[in-house]
Formats: structure tokens, C-alpha cells, sequence
């Protein structure tokens, strides 16, 4: 079934539940790579879906409806991350006890996609990907890590070829600045 074809599947209630059949999967695992963090990825995508719901007869069929749930994707996701990064300010508090508590420390993430085997060479990606600037990001992992064309990204993302093109080549240079950097050829 074509995605267009999932608007035609009845009352609101059919056609949410065709969409999240068709959507789940892939959405939550562009948050999952976005944000690289498990229960994020969890919240987001039941946060993305809520939205899609709410705004499902507001759809006007300009973009692919695909291209449309994924820029809700990318926009909830970056939300997270923007809010986690002011959140990471103030990531120390100091408990009645004077302990300090750390809220910023994350456990290693681990894709569940990747291999037993690559775990350790995606630990390092997902390590780099982190420190890069967020349209890098977001293209890279649409393009590199997720697969898509260069034509979904740019219908998802609103950057032209070029810029897309462009911020590939800068997040493939700053991730090998940022391995180079941190980790010798002996951990590769």
C-alpha cells in the first residue's frame, strides 16, 4: 500500500492505526539513531505519533505523507535534543547530603540494529555522531546510517542537494577529525 493510500483507510481511528503499521518501525528508529538513547527514542516516537494524530486531518497532501511524518520526526527529536542540552547546564545537583548527582551521564548506547560484533565500532560512531553539529547530524544519519536517498532528504529536510551534499562531506571530515583526535588507530 502506497503511503497516500493510508489516508483513504476509513475514519480518523483506521487510518492513524494503518499509519503507525506502516511508520512505527522506521520512526522509531530514526529517533533512535537521532538520539541515541533508548527510552528517548521511545517517548519521542509516542510523542511524534500523538502529533500525527492530532494533526492527521490537518494533512494537506503537499509532501509525501511519508515526508510528512518524518519532518515531524526530525522536529520532535531536535526539540528533545535542544531541551537536553539546556537541561545539561544545570546537570549537577547537589542532594540534602551534599552528594552530587549527575543527571547528564548517559549508560553506553547501544543500537539494537547493529550487530553483536559491530557493537563496539558503532559505540564509536554514535560517540562521534554526538559531537558534530546537528545538521551534519541529521544528514548523515538520514543518508549513512538510516539509507535514504539523497530526494527524501531533501523533501524531509528542505536543503538542496548541495547543502545536503555539502554537509555529508563536512560531517564525514568532523567525524574523522573527532576519531583522530580521540582514538588511535589501534581501537579501529
Amino acid at each position: 500500500m502506497k503511503d497516500q493510500d493510508l489516508l483513504l483507510v476509513g475514519d480518523t481511528n483506521s487510518r492513524f492505526n494503518a499509519i503507525i503499521t506502516a511508520f512505527e518501525d522506521r520512526v522509531y528508529g530514526l529517533c533512535l539513531s537521532l538520539l541515541q538513547n533508548q527510552h528517548d527514542a521511545e517517548d519521542a516516537t509516542q510523542d511524534i505519533f500523538t502529533t500525527i494524530y492530532l494533526k492527521l486531518d490537518t494533512y494537506k497532501g503537499e509532501a509525501k505523507l511519508s515526508t510528512w511524518i518524518y519532518r515531524i520526526a526530525v522536529n520532535k527529536c531536535y526539540e528533545l535534543l535542544r531541551f537536553k542540552s539546556r537541561k545539561k547546564r544545570f546537570s549537577q545537583l547537589f542532594s540534602i547530603s551534599d552528594e552530587v548527582i549527575n543527571l547528564s551521564a548517559d549508560p553506553a548506547f547501544y543500537h539494537p540494529g547493529v550487530q553483536l560484533e559491530s557493537q563496539e565500532q558503532s559505540d564509536l560512531l554514535f560517540r562521534a555522531l554526538a559531537q558534530i553539529p546537528a545538521q551534519q547530524r541529521l544528514v548523515y544519519t538520514l543518508h549513512k546510517v538510516e539509507g535514504y536517498e539523497y530526494a527524501f532528504i531533501m523533501e524531509t529536510t528542505g536543503f538542496s542537494r548541495s547543502k545536503i551534499e555539502s554537509l555529508i562531506f563536512r560531517a564525514k571530515q568532523s567525524l574523522k577529525d573527532y576519531l583522530m583526535k580521540n582514538y588511535s588507530t589501534d581501537d579501529f
